[in-house]
């Protein structure tokens, strides 16, 4: 990962709660040159746990000769409010204090991501975005950005993702964070409280981006004389130490909470199916067929809502995950539609 940009707002930012933080940081990746009419920028809207640097792990679709390449677009990827890669998070210095906040960081949700999303978007002199795009947790914000920017966006694209947080997601993150709790060191006050916690909570989420068959196709063990020390146990091992040494528990436990508040309609005016019919642009969604975090019903419903949409379905053995993976039949998708 390379570094990112870093964008400093010494102004207070009222949360949606009503609770000010005293100043923002945001880190940020641009890639490509912003052409003379201002009408080339692309948006990347990130997921739960990566950063800003879309190019690196968005590899076959964000990059040179790419179908988002930066030799034709002005290419903006934020990180998100609450993370632990360089946007103000439960590891960021209060100002008064000059300590980190660790577990006393305010709860935020989707609707404030956005809000630090459009600080950066002035900040840059950006008046117009291209084309929105995000998968999973960032098609939360890209959602969202519709509803609170509309005139802003010109087109969408949105993959693996819903108007409103399920009660399958929802308790598939209270477990991810009954995990984190059950760890004794969860809420000391250093950067590695939790980490135990945050492995499991990682195992749990594995599952959930995955499926049945492909666990079964990569990982059952050819020894049928095994009694322990399975292949699958130390698949599951190692992509929750891996996960430890990137990132952190109380971001982790924040911003579960925020996918939680995910609710297109909360606030608004009728329900989901009135936030998405206010949704002009238009729209690309995708669907990964064995999906079973966002399984494709949602993306169906909004097809269903989003009036000039189009829905394409991805054949996939990787689940949640197939959005990050199946580069070349998403680029073959966007390409098309573009």
């Amino acid at each position: 990962m390379s570094e990112p940009r870093k964008y400093n707002h010494q102004q207070s930012f009222p949360l949606e709660s009503g609770i000010l933080l005293p100043e923002l940081t945001i880190a940020y990746h641009t890639y490509g040159q912003l052409n003379a009419g201002k009408d080339n920028v692309v948006w990347i809207c990130h997921a739960l746990t990566a950063n800003s640097d879309a190019a690196d792990w968005w590899k076959g679709l964000v990059g040179s000769g790419y179908a988002i390449d930066p030799d034709k677009y002005f290419i903006v990827c934020a990180n998100i409010l609450g993370s632990c890669y360089g946007t103000t998070g439960p590891l960021s210095m209060t100002p008064v204090a000059g300590k980190p906040y660790f577990s006393s960081f305010p709860q935020v949700t989707i609707r404030d991501m956005v809000k630090a999303h459009i600080l950066l978007r002035q900040y840059l002199e950006i008046d117009y975005i291209h084309l929105l795009i995000g998968g999973s947790m960032g098609g939360y914000q890209a959602l969202e950005w519709c509803l609170m920017e509309k005139d802003r966006i010109g087109r969408l694209f949105l993959l693996a993702t819903s108007p409103a947080e399920s009660a399958w997601g929802i308790a598939i993150h209270t477990t991810q964070r009954l995990a984190i709790e059950a760890d004794i060191t969860w809420k000391e006050h250093n950067p590695e409280a939790g980490s135990k916690g945050l492995k499991v909570a990682r195992a749990i989420g594995l599952i959930s981006y995955r499926n049945y068959g492909i666990l079964v196709e990569k990982q059952t063990d050819p020894d049928k004389e095994k009694t322990d020390h399975y292949k699958a146990s130390s698949y599951i091992n190692y992509q929750g130490e891996k996960l430890v040494n990137r990132f952190n528990s109380y971001s982790y436990w924040l911003l579960t909470k925020a996918m939680d508040s995910h609710h297109l309609a909360r606030g608004r005016q009728g329900g989901l199916e009135d936030a998405l019919a206010y949704i002009q642009q238009k729209t690309l969604i995708i669907g990964i067929s064995s999906d079973i975090l966002c399984p494709l019903n949602e993306q169906q419903f909004l097809a269903e809502h989003i009036d000039d949409s189009s829905l394409e379905q991805i054949d996939s053995a990787y689940g949640h995950d197939g959005f990050m993976i199946e580069t070349a039949k998403i680029t073959a998708c966007l390409r098309k539609w573009l």
